[in-house]
Order: structure tokens, then C-alpha cells, then sequence
């Protein structure tokens, strides 16, 4: 399985110009998909303005990723604000190959200031891409290994973070992603932005690693569709052979 990391900096609260900006990418990048993943808050950026951007299931956002996949024929990761009658939540969504919204995962962890306009969910989310099992998560979610081990006892083979993670800490990134990769004997995948809002500066550095810890992909501070095979195949074996959850007490 191929998994397609779309890294690049979001037109700040401008939608439009982003789907703009991801149609011109895709138009001179690699087709060789069958997964594309895309950062947090995917066409706006990190914004506090959410009530504005808030999506009820049907918005510009959600119109956009559903109708990518089905054009693709892939399965498509994408963050996006959404509102229901529980409130307004930062949410990674999945459209499987034909354009069907198979999942929505709403962000547990909100981050300090984020808390004051997004609720937080107490729900883990698992989906399916093909034969892959999938943990959803979502940046500062990273930093709370309670919930990937909730993943693990569901043996899911991959996890997905979709991310605004700023320079300053980006070190912490990259040790967080590898670790929640050894811990819970799956493949990590983490899409970060590039760029510049307000507040943040980001140097990308989404990464993917393997099972065993081992980087499978680092990608630099520019704008490009990365891509990287997922070792599907070695998740069982390590866990076989390595039968560390099986001891797990605590959770």
C-alpha cells in the first residue's frame, strides 16, 4: 500500500485559494496512490476563527475531499472543522476510494488556547483503507500515549496524525511519532504543514515510521506530494515475534 503525505502551506482562512493550490500540486505530482493524506485543518490552516469555518457534514471542505477521492479513486485523510449539535470540533475525516465518508474522528486534546473554541471528544476512531485497520488522531493528540494504546489493543496496523506542529517543538515531533510507532508494534504516519500563520512558523517534517521504529520517511521543509510504501506485512511478523502487547496490564 502506497500512501501519498501532501505537505504544503494552507492559504491562512482562505479555502478557495487552497483547493487552488492542492489542484495545481496534484496536477504535477505522482498518481501512484492509494492513500493521500492531508495536515490538520487542511484548507484553512490552525485557525481560532471556527465558528465561521464550521462545517455541518455537507461544506466547502467536506464537498471538496469527497468528490478528490471518488476523482482519484483513493482513499482520502483531511482535516476540517465541523459543528453538530454537541459543538464545534477540529475533525479528520476518511473518504474511502468512491467518495463515501467512512469515518470522522474529533480532535480529544485540544491545545491550550484551541480549547477556548473547539470542544473536545473522548472517542477513539478506527477505519479501514483497503486492508488496513487505522487509528485516527490529530497533532497535540500525539502527546498522550493513553489513547494510541487504546489503538493498539484494537491491533490496528497503521495511525494516522494529521498535524499543525510548529518548528520550535519539532523534535518532539518527530520523537513522538517514532515512539507511538515502537510502543504499539504499528506503522506510524505523520503529515505536518509547511509555511506560516499568524502565530506559528513549520517546517514539515512529516515522517513515517515503521513497526520496529525504523524511518521509513522524513520529508524535508517544502511543498510536495511525498510518497512511501507501507510495510503492511511486518506489522504481524514484529508482533509475533515481539509479543510485547500481549503484556499489557494497565490499560
Amino acid at each position: 500500500m502506497k500512501v501519498g503525505l501532501f505537505q504544503y502551506a494552507p492559504e491562512q482562512e482562505n479555502i478557495e485559494k487552497s483547493i487552488k493550490k492542492i489542484e495545481r500540486m496534484l496536477e504535477f505530482s505522482s498518481k501512484d496512490h492509494d492513500i493521500l493524506v492531508f495536515p490538520e485543518m487542511s484548507l484553512t490552516g490552525f485557525t481560532m476563527n471556527s465558528t465561521a469555518f464550521a462545517e455541518n457534514g455537507q461544506g466547502e471542505c467536506a464537498k471538496f475531499f469527497c468528490n478528490l477521492a471518488r476523482k482519484t479513486k483513493k482513499h482520502v485523510f483531511a482535516g476540517l472543522i465541523e459543528k453538530n449539535e454537541e459543538g464545534v470540533f477540529n475533525s479528520l475525516v476518511h473518504f474511502d476510494r468512491n467518495g463515501m465518508l467512512c469515518a470522522r474522528y474529533r480532535k480529544i486534546h485540544p491545545f491550550l488556547e484551541e480549547k477556548k473554541h473547539y470542544n473536545a471528544s473522548n472517542r477513539i476512531l478506527v477505519t479501514k483503507a483497503d486492508d488496513a485497520r487505522v487509528g485516527l488522531s490529530i497533532c497535540y493528540d500525539l502527546r498522550f500515549p493513553e489513547l494510541f494504546r487504546l489503538y493498539a489493543k484494537q491491533r490496528v496496523d497503521v495511525i494516522i496524525n494529521i498535524a499543525n506542529w510548529p518548528i520550535e517543538r519539532i523534535e518532539h515531533w518527530r520523537t513522538l511519532l517514532q515512539a507511538r510507532a515502537i510502543e504499539n508494534q504499528c506503522i506510524m504516519v505523520g503529515i505536518n504543514r509547511v509555511g506560516q500563520d499568524e502565530k506559528f512558523t513549520y517546517n514539515g517534517n512529516s515522517a513515517v515510521f515503521g513497526p520496529m521504529g525504523e524511518e521509513l520517511l522524513c520529508a524535508p521543509n517544502q511543498e510536495k506530494l511525498f510518497s512511501v510504501s507501507l510495510p503492511l506485512d511486518d506489522v504481524p511478523q514484529v508482533r509475533e515475534s515481539l509479543p510485547f502487547l500481549e503484556d499489557m496490564k494497565l490499560i
